[in-house]
């Protein structure tokens, strides 16, 4: 590859030789935009100056920005310039790592504009290198994986076009994903000031053929100017370094100024003297702001823009951010293209049932399932058996693929619509048939239960350690198989739940009373409220001795040594309860009770605060029921009091079901992050838990862990890709939780459990945050499950972003007679902690309280 090459020449040029703005330039110009003329310093030209870097990555730096360049290339540098005209250009980084559809690296490495002179242009290529190991640019590429070792960078020096309009086109949109909408974002003069955030710019919203559908003009008016300077990204991505260029003549573009907006432009300004040292920039000087008019870009223009964008999304197979220039006589030049980075899936209209579907959904997918969660536990475990509990009852497909896939990552949630089957004509019959001969009190004498159990615990003893591969392979597929069990159970118990229930409700609605429902049915005895016991108790333990309280604080499991009693009695907790999940229970990847303990100190520590006040609220509404007037007879009375408890047996058994059904997961995981150990142990992966990014058939393809140095680039492209979508929800909450009319209230979701309760604010947005959580305080959270339930007793009240009446939240929130909200999609970025609020369970209202 030769050391310099014109764009135009650049004939499938990769992003190894020209970086990925070089090489993405190159293929525009292949085919036939309108691209500033200009050439590549290509990275054989970085490699033969930089060598490898050391210990010390400053003084490198330093020596890269002051090397002296062999004579063939500075000679190749200073005759391609030349052949542009000698006029001024733009020295723009273009590294291996950057423009790629995983990592955007926007603004990581310096851009310098109006460079000229051929000394000037040597310098800034030099500079260029140098950004490569700028502090910002070697963070990025550690947050994203990206091995620094293996980066080399190229420079793209193009013609100046000059510019009376100029800023970034999105071939979709950037919020919501919408595919059909192009998105323009304009500035009068250089598109810096629009990339850089220097100016609020015009926003232009249009559809796919330039039609416009809105615009806002900028909203600020400043100026800005300054000396030195490099690009920012668009993404906000760290500023600048300042400093200035050597060179001939003005001053270049800075960060520093005055922040502008619309009345604000970036242009040159008349003069040419040398600043300090001289500097890198045109011979009309500096740039400096300058009054715009109050018009917006001609529809002509906008077509254009949307045209050029149509193609290049066409040319590279997905959506474009593009960097555009137009000039004083309406002629376009796009200056860069590279894919849109962490762009949300497009937006979902739902009906009122896949609504319903969708809130449930968001509530057990609170983070993103990993591919291994998609082959393994998510079809196999509860929400895949659950599944195919929905289509024996004539209800096929509810949960079939509502998670989708791009690129090998799991990419959003998609309710599917329920298309109800000719065998649901059937449900009565087979419910009736059903809940004759399967009572939910009875349910854990059922024999396939009992085997349901020994087969688990003979999964639990199993040595994975001392296993060979091939027996260790079959491990993950036994523990799925371990699981099928309790879909049958669900299957042949839950019909007398429902019928119970119905029972019931029909009975309060004849009696005038239907709002005591979901009171009556919290008095049920559960495997969850049992945890929450034992978790009182050792909370008891360690609110009556100092020392072992302070150890509980620390959250340490270490610091448990001394307290022998307490430790053998946490250390059995977790044994009987350890396989409870800490973030969902239809995923393998996050971890359990047993594997993070600190969780359940948090929660102990929580209740230490102070002695459990009694709730009692199932008795007070069976108390409030008794006393109605048609249920004065003996008789009445001993009917409600059978119905009510047939009631809370279904209630116990959808909760304990849901306790047991968990049970696999923890050999499960255990047997994954065995495969991901012995990966490591091959040099394949970098840690055990890499295995995520897998597959669970791509790992039973594995003959030989030596020899799957393959899976290694697969894991590695799918925690880019990953890493890209850290930000985007899976389903934006607007598609599911209806708009409300707020009021003067902070946030507004659905009524959940009744009353109302004022305290401060404490977000908790994972289990890793449960010790944060004081007595009194409203516990805002994104979702909940019942690992945390025991918070429940010391929160005043709770308000989550997911959920609604029927979830875990609701239903322990009125066990314990606190109030609560669910589904108000964005508590947890709206409040925030130490605010006092008022939450209002009747309403579903959370309001601002007064100090």
């Amino acid at each position: 590859m030769a050391l310099v090459v014109p764009l135009r020449d650049l004939s499938g040029a990769e992003p190894a030789s020209a970086g990925g703005k070089g090489a993405n330039l190159a293929a525009l110009v292949r085919a036939g935009f309108p691209v500033p003329g200009g050439f590549v310093v290509t990275t054989d030209a970085y490699a033969a100056v930089a060598g490898e870097p050391g210990a010390d990555i400053r003084a490198f730096r330093a020596a890269l920005e002051s090397a002296v360049l062999p004579q063939p290339l500075r000679a190749a540098i200073v005759t391609a310039y030349a052949d542009l005209g000698g006029g001024p250009v733009a020295v723009r980084s273009s590294a291996t790592a950057e423009d790629l559809p995983g990592a955007a690296f926007a603004g990581q490495q310096d851009t310098y504009l109006d460079v000229v002179g051929a000394d000037a242009v040597v310098d800034a290529v030099r500079r260029c290198w140098g950004s490569l190991w700028n502090d910002r640019a070697v963070a990025y590429r550690q947050a994203r994986g990206v091995d620094s070792g293996q980066v080399r960078i190229a420079v793209v020096v193009q013609e100046m076009v000059p510019a009376e309009t100029a800023g970034v086109l999105f071939t979709a949109d950037p919020v919501s994903g919408d595919r059909e909408r192009i998105v323009v974002d304009a500035g009068r003069g250089l598109g810096e000031a629009v990339v850089s955030g220097l100016i609020t710019p015009d926003h232009y919203v249009l559809d796919r053929h330039g039609g416009l559908r809105a615009w806002t003009p900028g909203r600020h008016s400043g100026t800005t100017s300054g000396r030195g300077g490099t690009e920012d990204g668009r993404n906000g991505n760290g500023a600048g370094r300042g400093g200035t260029v050597p060179g001939r003549g003005g001053a270049g573009v800075t960060r520093g100024g005055t922040p502008g907006g619309r009345g604000a432009t970036l242009v040159r300004r008349g003069g040419a003297g040398a600043g300090p040292g001289g500097t890198a920039v045109g011979p009309r000087g500096t740039l400096v702001a300058k009054a715009r008019d109050p018009g917006r870009l001609p529809d002509e223009v906008l077509r254009e823009l949307a045209r050029l964008g149509r193609e290049a999304e066409r040319l590279f197979g997905r959506p474009q951010d593009v960097e555009w220039a137009c000039c004083a006589d309406g002629r376009v030049s796009l200056l860069q293209a590279r894919p849109m980075t962490a762009l949300p899936a497009p937006p979902l209209e739902l009906n009122a049932i896949q609504r319903r579907l969708a809130s449930i959904m968001l509530e057990y997918l609170p983070v993103r399932p990993y591919p291994l969660d998609m082959s393994t536990w998510l079809p196999h475990g509860p929400a895949g058996l659950m599944g195919e509990v929905l289509a024996y009852f004539g209800l096929p497909g509810v949960l079939d693929g509502f998670v989708t896939e791009a690129d090998g990552v799991a990419d959003r949630i998609v309710p599917p619509a329920v298309k109800p089957s000719r065998r649901l004509l059937g449900m009565p019959f087979r419910i009736a048939a059903l809940a004759r001969r399967h009572d939910p009190a009875r349910w854990t004498e059922d024999p396939r239960f009992v085997r349901y159990l020994e087969r688990v615990r003979e999964l639990a003893a199993l040595d994975l350690t001392a296993m060979p591969w091939p027996r260790l392979l079959r491990v993950p597929r036994e523990a799925l198989d371990a699981a099928r069990p309790m879909a049958d159970l669900r299957i042949d118990y839950l019909p007398r739940t429902w019928l119970s229930l119905l029972r019931l409700l029909l009975m309060l609605k004849v009696l005038g009373r239907s709002s005591l429902l979901m009171d009556l049915i919290n008095g049920a005895p559960t495997r969850t409220a049992e945890a929450n016991r034992q978790l009182e108790a050792l909370a008891a333990r360690a609110r009556s001795d100092p020392r072992l309280r302070a150890a509980v604080e620390s959250l340490d499991p270490q610091r448990l040594v001394g307290f022998d009693d307490f430790r053998e009695r946490f250390e059995a907790f977790l044994a009987e309860y350890g396989h409870r999940e800490t973030t969902s229970p239809v995923l393998v990847t996050t971890p359990t009770w047993s594997d993070a303990p600190e969780t359940v100190l948090g929660l102990v520590r929580v209740l230490a605060a102070e002695p459990l006040a009694g709730t009692g609220v199932g008795e007070r509404a069976m108390a409030e029921l008794l006393a109605h007037l048609l249920l004065r007879p003996p008789k009445r009375r001993a009917h409600v009091r059978r119905w009510v408890s047939a009631a809370r047996a279904g209630i116990a058994f959808r909760e304990d079901s849901h306790f047991y059904f968990t049970m696999p997961l923890p050999v499960l995981r255990r047997s994954l992050l065995e495969i991901g150990g012995r990966l490591r142990d091959a040099g394949v992966l970098d840690s055990a838990e890499e295995v995520f990014h897998l597959r669970l058939e791509e790992l039973e393809g594995v003959g030989d862990p030596s020899a799957a140095g393959g899976l290694r680039a697969t894991a590695s492209a799918r925690a880019a890709r990953r890493a890209e979508l850290a930000g985007v929800r899976m389903l934006n909450p607007r598609s599911v939780f209806p708009d409300r009319p707020t009021g003067d209230a902070l946030v507004s979701g659905t009524p959940a459990s009744g009353g109302t309760a004022t305290g401060p604010v404490r977000v908790v947005r994972d289990p890793a945050e449960f010790g944060s959580l004081a007595a009194g305080d409203v516990l805002v959270c994104p979702y909940t499950n019942p690992a945390w339930t025991p918070l429940f007793q010391r929160a005043a009240a709770v308000v989550a972003d997911s959920g609604g009446p029927a979830s875990h939240a609701a239903i322990v929130a009125r066990e314990y007679g606190i109030p609560a909200v669910m589904g108000t999609a964005f508590a947890t970025n709206v409040l925030t902690d130490g605010a006092l609020v008022a939450v209002d369970g009747d309403a579903g209202r959370v309001t601002a309280a007064d100090s």
